[in-house]
């Protein structure tokens, strides 16, 4: 089944975030690698900002496991993304994050895709619980 774009509206958290020079490729886009960069950078915004992510002290950490990304329209500089976040499933130890990027004024995505972070001890990197407070922060991110 051919994938289709995702409205600005089906999200639940936005950051802009800038497009650089350098994010353009030869052929005059955003390369590829750099909307992954947007999915992390719009992912743990959100979790820092919430103030269940502490990546250099904290006891959980969450580990990508699969991501995906489908491409409908060019994004170049010197675009403003606003990255759209939403949670789609939690489970125990695990969360689907799905993005959705939007060029500036746009109502449909130019690209979306997903994460999925397992939660693991930051020690071991064995899968633990979400923390409490985690989760109630995941929770707002469900449509």
């Amino acid at each position: 089944m051919k994938p289709v774009a995702t409205l600005r509206e089906s999200y639940r958290h936005y950051l802009a975030i800038p497009t650089r020079w350098m994010d353009n490729d030869v052929y005059g886009h955003v390369n590829n690698v750099n909307y992954y960069s947007y999915f992390d950078t719009v992912v743990n915004e959100y979790l820092m900002r919430k103030g269940v992510l502490d990546f250099a002290g904290g006891e959980v950490i969450g580990l990508v496991v699969e991501t995906q990304c489908n491409y409908f329209q060019p994004i170049a500089f010197p675009d403003v993304v606003d990255a759209g976040l939403r949670v789609t499933k939690l489970g125990s130890s695990s969360v689907r994050y799905e993005i959705g990027l939007f060029r500036e004024g746009e109502r449909e995505a130019a690209a979306q895709g997903h994460f999925v972070h397992v939660y693991v001890d930051h020690e071991t990197r064995r899968p633990v619980n979400l923390p409490e407070g985690l989760r109630r922060a995941l929770h707002q991110l469900i449509p």
